[in-house]
């Protein structure tokens, strides 16, 4: 199964909502510990399932299982650790919230995307979702948008 991601960081609308569009994306798995950020006004939880609806005719799924902790994403941010140990710690957790078997597949039923916020997938835990996921199922074939 094709599971795309894209980030909000960097993107104006017309340029986030259009290569979602172009994609084909149908569904947006939003895998932001928090979804209201600032960072892009119209990628706030309130605003995002509407502008979703009515130019992709796709729909919005907040998914905090597949975020960070809140004490991990601040010790990378803050540089208290480095990408190898996040990638590192992150993963564990996964492992340990055992997503493979908490998530279900039929999330992934449609066209879909994971959204978070970095500006590409090299250095974002959207990356490693996908994966794991992949080493866990088989079929995932990761589309970095």
């Amino acid at each position: 199964m094709e599971i795309c991601t894209i980030g909000v960081t960097q993107r104006t609308a017309a340029d986030f909502f259009g290569t979602l569009r172009r994609a084909g994306v149908k569904r947006v798995l939003d895998v932001r510990l928090k979804n209201s950020s600032q960072l892009a006004g119209f990628s706030k939880r309130d605003d995002l399932p509407f502008f979703l609806a009515e130019l992709c005719d796709a729909d919005y799924v907040h998914e905090p299982l597949l975020a960070p902790t809140p004490e991990l994403l601040s010790d990378y941010r803050k540089r208290r650790i480095d990408w190898p140990a996040y990638e590192r710690r992150f993963l564990e957790l996964i492992g340990t919230r055992q997503i493979e078997q908490a998530i279900n597949r039929e999330l992934f039923a449609v066209p879909t995307a994971l959204l978070c916020t970095e500006p590409t997938a090299d250095r974002c835990h959207r990356r490693l979702v996908l994966e794991y996921l992949q080493a866990a199922w088989g079929s995932v074939q990761p589309v970095h948008l």
